[in-house]
């Protein structure tokens, strides 16, 4: 999901307010990602309960812009990343290059099958994946196949109740091929981990800020080059001062339990 949310904020600012007053949406939503538990410098964790340690080899599935790769990279673990996009395996490859990750692995492929050895890894990673291939299971059973017993799996897919709230304002190509083929429900999805082998250790959501924005982007009707408008930039504006508020923490909490852009499962290939 972070690097979907990158791509749609990566846009040029405004001249006004000052720009020393301007929120950032992406470093915002960064923020706020962080306050539910993801890319944690303290613990060497990418999210709550997935710890990557340089002893780790970590794969990637659906790499994106490398957001979550680099991170791993920086606590100098193998790296092996995969997408069915050539461009962005060379942007991550060249991301991963300042890293002191012991060694980087690319491939460009669409994971059926993944040209990667069985029991090969001992991370994986796959983060808003799942929503867009035609065969989840299948999918999966790549995952766990490529898996060394008591390897941990960070998955995640978008939340069903942001997805219904996009539903009728959202652009059409968003629910269509290559994009988003299926909302996931929170039971379909521990089913999809579980059927797959794997044993779900925690399931959580998180992102009403994201829910919101993108609600919002959908109105402004910008270019996702350039997602500059008065509806976005008040809104971040509004979730800064929430989060600054002296329940700020409590309300981000209440409300992610209520819209959240994503559901993040963590899991455990059994030894």
């Amino acid at each position: 999901m972070l690097s979907l949310l990158k791509k749609l904020t990566t846009g040029t600012p405004a001249p006004a307010p000052p720009a020393a007053d301007k929120v950032d949406p992406y470093m915002l939503g960064l923020h706020d990602a962080m306050l539910s538990g993801w890319f944690n410098q303290q613990t060497g964790e990418l999210f709550s309960g997935f710890p990557v340690a340089p002893e780790d080899t970590l794969l990637d599935v659906g790499c994106g812009d490398g957001g979550n790769v680099h991170f791993c990279g920086m606590r100098g673990a193998k790296i092996i990343i995969a997408d069915i996009d050539a461009a962005k395996v060379e942007a991550t490859r060249q991301r991963l290059s300042d890293t002191p990750a012991r060694d980087v692995e690319c491939h460009v492929t669409d994971c059926n099958p993944l040209p990667i050895a069985d029991a090969t890894v001992t991370r994986v990673v796959s983060t808003e994946v799942i929503e867009h291939v035609d065969d989840p299971a299948q999918f999966l059973a790549e995952l766990v196949r490529v898996g060394r017993p008591g390897a941990l799996y960070l998955l995640s897919v978008p939340h069903p109740s942001s997805e219904d709230l996009q539903k009728d304002i959202a652009a059409p190509e968003y629910f269509q091929k290559p994009n988003h083929i299926r909302i996931i429900s929170e039971e379909q999805f521990k089913a999809m981990v579980s059927e797959a082998g794997l044993e779900v250790l925690s399931h959580s959501q998180y992102g009403f800020y994201w829910s919101m924005w993108m609600l919002l982007f959908w109105e402004a009707k910008v270019d996702f080059s350039n997602a500059d408008h008065p509806l976005l930039n008040h809104w971040a504006d509004t979730w800064q001062a929430v989060l600054n508020s002296p329940r700020g923490a409590q309300i981000k909490q209440a409300l992610d339990a209520v819209v959240a852009k994503s559901q993040v499962i963590i899991a455990r290939k059994p030894e």
